[in-house]
């Protein structure tokens, strides 16, 4: 069983940065998408990043490009860390941060529905 657990969530001002942390486990297969999604109140679930451990590569919605920025680590003791750099933040991007993953591909990387196994999600918030 996949198990995700989100971390660095918090108040910042506008224009500040924070960094989120997933760290997964309970892979079974080697190659795994692990995405970040958000959800602000009223809205739908929506992607904004994801990172295909296959081959490194990386996806963005166009609201965070150029702003955020997911990375990994390499494996340790069988935990795999994903991370959110999120820099230039805006009141906008309050939200409700989950990382999510999916073994072994997913055909759309900032789909939620493409994901089954959820973190708690950590809240993040932006003041203007």
């Amino acid at each position: 069983e996949v198990q995700l657990v989100e971390s660095g969530g918090g108040l910042v001002q506008a224009g500040g940065s924070l960094r989120l942390s997933c760290a997964a486990s309970g892979f079974t297969f080697d190659d795994y998408v692990i995405g970040w999604f958000r959800q602000a109140p009223g809205k739908e679930r929506e992607g904004v990043a994801s990172i295909d451990s296959s081959d490194g590569s990386t996806f963005y919605a166009d609201s965070v490009k150029g702003r955020f920025t997911i990375a990994s680590d390499n494996v340790k003791n069988t935990v795999y860390t994903v991370y959110l750099q999120m820099n230039n933040l805006k009141p906008e991007d309050t939200a409700v941060y989950f990382c999510a993953a999916r073994e072994p591909l997913v055909l759309r990387h900032l789909a939620p529905y493409e994901y089954d196994s959820w973190g708690q999600g950590t809240q993040v918030t932006v003041s203007s």
